[in-house]
């Protein structure tokens, strides 16, 4: 018996379907180390000799070939390990091991389970492999996908052959897609089902009746596929905009490798139309038809090695038919294709930057190829649409072609390599999508793009009315980013296309999350977001310096990636580019201090107290002016809301307005406006009006029990909460307030206890316990001997608790404020990290700031985030005997950064080094062992 056995059965009408290659060769490793034909097939014929029971041929059939499976896979593992680019080569072999086990199984069913010495016409069986696997494309848990087709109506013998091989392939572990069916059943189907047409499409012929497999390409070619190309493509394009709208876009951090934008999908649906128009085998074949040129098939096949090559290693790592790119699969799959720090950037960065770069390409081609083909295959516009449709009017060397800005002469507009740029400008001028034809001629001569170019003042204006004229910058950017264009005109922005920061808290790559903190500015100019961003939209109405704020904008990440703060080498960057891009020394000098500075205020808001009148004085000192804090209020907001779909919330707002406003005070009034006097009497008259009900001397009593922070640092509905809870309150009595505060998008959690030492960490440690993430939180000790401290948490979705959850949160508070749960037992259960996030680095920084406030040092903790880590670290500091006044949270997706408040039990700061590297030891001590339990 010789396996697999491969027929040709192509109409004569039609060119000869690509068959798999010669098994000895193009296979990533020697055919017989995959699947030992002799050796098996006697085996196989020994064991058929042997046994006389159906039964336990089967069981002989189904060890030997299973033995079989797992060496020849294990065989193509270590082949594809030690050449882990190898992609063409290991999809294939899988692709011949798997038709030698199908094979296997069709000769054993056939000749010697269920033998039909004399067949009719109608007990005539032919096997296909269809989908991936017919067109010799596997990975390593990809789909068996099987058709079986007879002439008619299945008959008993058929029924039983499929039935026995569906069994053997089951038990071998295969993952079977399969489908019984006749000719017209086919037809019928694939009429019906653009899905189960694109199966048939690649249906390869494996072993049975070759004339029946004739038969079925005469009539898919005549009945089915012919003069429905047009249906074909809309339907292909159709699905591949559903697809994009389900994935997201090509630069989402965490991409699907198989049904993403510009992954393997997309590569295969050009496949898919190219073959079903064109009648193509191989996609090189389009280079001879004009579709491609041989730069972008070499584009193409690279991507297509890489895409492939990924898929391969991640099903290997993950065992199982994984798609998503997950950040632990990222750094193991980076490791087996061998990928290695180097430059300040690790392994798993330059992989995904690669990635994502083919990724782009695949956009490229597909675009090029599907616009062409959708051009030669689209209905006519109706009559009165052609005849009352505005078209717009266009420039002097410009043409429209299915309504696409198209040019009209290569040579003529080459001629002139300002027209590079002035074609987006015309396509954001007319709002016309641009040809891919122009963008091919456009990629093809970036190289005309030189020093000289870009010193042009006539570039310089082009490029900056590209961002500044049109309404609709995003479009020109993204296009430009694609086709090289940005790169080739701002040198240094290249390093950037595609980089990727692993980490969980940037959503896309850094170029785009550029553009799409350009795209925030275009919709605040747009008036889209006023309702959302009441500031940011006031600042642009009252005019702003929008060529500065948009070139810093642009330029606000380019240091990253390298070996220092990419705030200061961005600067340094922006020095340079900015006066090339045609902006004047004093423009120039505040774009590069928006870049140093565009964390400033996202910072300060995020990570210290701005209740603290030191905290805006030191801010405001910063930012020196009215116009640059608004300047960068706009590129803070912007920033923020360009990381990712949720970054932005009601709380990270509140903290931006606060800040502004006591800034802009500053600025124009003198810190004297928001002095902690002025503040207390104000805090106090408000809270007089909101307690007239009350006897005065109740209302005397809370107005004079608080210290002055108490009265700066809490909003006027805190200081009502707190005086209801500590009315007539009792020394043993725990009194707790939860209250969802949407406005910041979170629940205020008020306790009012008797303060002792440790009472915040036992508070952190309630909380930790329910699941209770804290945004924000700061506690006061009252001249009467009273903690009043004040939380703001969110739930695990990072949303405030829903009302009906809130009396169940209050009890377990309570339960473990009175001693009946131990947190540091109980919180074990919550503080695992989750596999997919364990492959990040976090170091812990921590330092110490004592001018960052006037009454307290601030001990800032940039560490990995985790469940009990507010805990761990609030009840080192308690055992320490440090009071912690208030803790401020920032969350970065797997970093946190936590300041606290703090003064020592005589109420001083900790100026000696010696006691701030006693604390140190004891911060570190306490996130180190809470990691340990966290990976346990």
């Amino acid at each position: 018996m010789t396996l697999p056995q491969h027929v040709s059965a192509a109409p004569a009408s039609k060119p000869t379907p690509m068959l798999l290659p010669d098994p000895q060769s193009d296979l990533i490793c020697p055919a017989d180390d995959i699947f030992d034909r002799a050796a098996i097939s006697a085996r196989l014929e020994t064991a058929a000799q042997t046994h006389t029971d159906d039964m336990a041929l089967r069981a002989d059939i189904v060890q030997v070939l299973n033995e079989a499976r797992k060496s020849g896979t294990a065989a193509i593992e270590e082949a594809f390990t030690a050449n882990p680019f190898a992609a063409r080569r290991m999809t294939r072999a899988y692709t011949w091991l798997t038709d030698c086990l199908v094979g296997a199984a069709h000769h054993m069913a056939t000749t010697h389970i269920h033998p039909l010495p004399n067949p009719t016409e109608g007990e005539r069986i032919a096997l296909f492999a269809v989908g991936g696997y017919g067109r010799g494309e596997m990975a390593p848990q990809s789909d068996v996908d099987l058709l079986f087709l007879t002439p008619y109506k299945i008959t008993a013998w058929a029924e039983s052959v499929i039935e026995t091989m569906l069994y053997i392939l089951w038990d071998l572990r295969l993952k079977v897609g399969h489908a019984s069916r006749t000719i017209k059943d086919c037809i019928r189907l694939g009429t019906e089902d653009y899905t189960i047409r694109t199966a048939l499409l690649e249906n390869r012929f494996l072993r049975g009746d070759a004339s029946l497999a004739q038969e079925l390409e005469t009539r898919l070619y005549n009945d089915l596929f012919k003069g429905t190309e047009r249906d074909f493509i809309e339907a292909k394009l159709a699905e591949r905009d559903a697809r994009h709208v389900k994935q997201g876009e090509r630069y989402v951090v965490e991409p699907n490798i198989k049904e993403g934008k510009g992954g393997l999908r997309d590569l295969q649906s050009l496949f898919w139309i190219a073959k079903y128009v064109y009648h193509v085998h191989t996609v090189a074949e389009l280079v001879d038809l004009g579709l491609f040129e041989e730069d972008e098939f070499t584009l193409f096949s690279e991507a297509e090695r890489f895409l492939w090559a990924t898929r391969g290693h991640l099903h290997i790592l993950a065992g199982r038919p994984v798609e998503q790119l997950t950040f632990d699969m990222q750094v193991l799959v980076a490791q087996r294709m061998q990928y290695t720090d180097k430059g300040g950037r690790r392994a798993v960065e330059h992989f995904m930057q690669d990635y994502f770069r083919h990724a782009t390409a695949v956009g490229n081609l597909t675009r090029i190829l599907l616009t062409k083909l959708e051009a030669a295959h689209t209905k006519s516009a109706p009559l009165y649409e052609r005849l009352f449709r505005r078209r717009p009017r266009i420039k002097k060397g410009y043409t429209v072609i299915h309504n696409r800005l198209a040019i009209q002469d290569d040579d003529v507009f080459l001629a002139d390599n300002l027209n590079l740029l002035r074609l987006f400008e015309e396509g954001l001028r007319t709002g016309l999508l641009i040809h891919p034809d122009a963008m091919r001629l456009v990629t093809a001569n970036l190289d005309m793009i030189d020093a000289e170019m870009r010193a042009n003042k006539e570039a310089q204006r082009i490029f900056l009315g590209l961002l500044l004229k049109h309404g609709n910058p995003v479009r020109a950017l993204r296009r430009m980013n694609e086709l090289g264009v940005l790169s080739a005109f701002v040198p240094e922005f290249e390093p950037i296309v595609a980089m990727m920061q692993f980490n969980m808290y940037h959503s896309y790559t850094v170029d785009e999350h550029t553009i799409q903190v350009i795209s925030n500015f275009a919709q605040i100019e747009r008036e889209e977001l006023e309702i959302e961003l009441p500031i940011s939209s006031e600042i642009l109405k009252t005019g702003i310096n929008r060529k500065v704020l948009m070139v810093a904008m642009l330029l606000h990440d380019i240091g990253k990636g390298r070996d220092m703060d990419h705030s200061i080498l961005g600067a340094q960057i922006a020095r340079k580019v900015a006066p090339n891009l045609g902006l004047n020394k004093a423009d120039s000098e505040t774009v590069e201090w928006l870049v140093r500075y565009h964390l400033l205020m996202s910072d300060t808001a995020q990570k210290r107290d701005i209740a603290d009148p030191r905290t805006i004085r030191g801010f405001a000192k910063a930012v020196k002016s009215v116009d640059r804090l608004n300047l960068l209020t706009v590129l803070t907001v912007c920033d923020i809301r360009g990381v990712g779909p949720d970054t932005w919330n009601n709380w990270k707002a509140a903290l931006i307005r606060g800040l502004y406003r006591q800034t802009r005070i500053v600025l124009e009034n003198g810190i004297e406006a928001i002095s902690r006097e002025n503040r207390g009497t104000e805090a106090k008259k408000k809270l007089r009006q909101e307690l007239s009900a009350w006897p005065p001397k109740d209302v005397k009593k809370e107005t004079t029990r608080h210290y002055d922070p108490y009265w700066q640092g809490l909003h006027i509905t805190a200081h009502v909460v707190f005086a209801g809870l500590l009315r007539d309150i009792a020394d043993d009595e725990i009194r707790i307030d939860l209250h969802p505060d949407e406005d910041r998008d979170a629940t205020r959690v008020c306790f009012a206890i008797a303060d002792h030492p440790g009472i915040f960490s036992r508070l952190a440690g309630a909380l930790a316990l329910v699941g209770a993430n804290v945004v924000d939180a700061r506690t006061y000790t009252s001249k009467d001997g009273y903690a009043t401290a004040a939380f703001w948490v969110q739930d695990a979705e990072g949303k405030p608790y829903e009302a009906n959850r809130l009396k169940r949160l209050s009890r377990m508070i309570e339960r473990t404020l009175k001693g009946e749960v131990v947190p540091t037992e109980a919180i074990k259960s919550r503080d695992a990290i989750k596999k997919r996030e364990r492959a990040f680095r976090v170091p812990t920084t921590i330092t110490f700031d004592n001018e960052g406030s006037e009454i307290y040092t601030i001990i800032e903790v940039d560490t990995r985030d985790r469940a009990g880590l507010l805990f761990d670290l609030t009840r080192a500091l308690a055992n320490a005997n440090v009071y912690i006044a208030s803790a401020v949270i920032a969350t970065y997706g797997e970093q946190v950064v936590d300041s606290f408040y703090v003064k020592d039990m005589f109420g001083l700061k900790f100026h000696t080094s010696g006691k701030q590297s006693t604390l140190e030891k004891k911060l570190r001590e306490a996130i180190e062992q809470g990691a340990k339990r966290a990976r346990a």
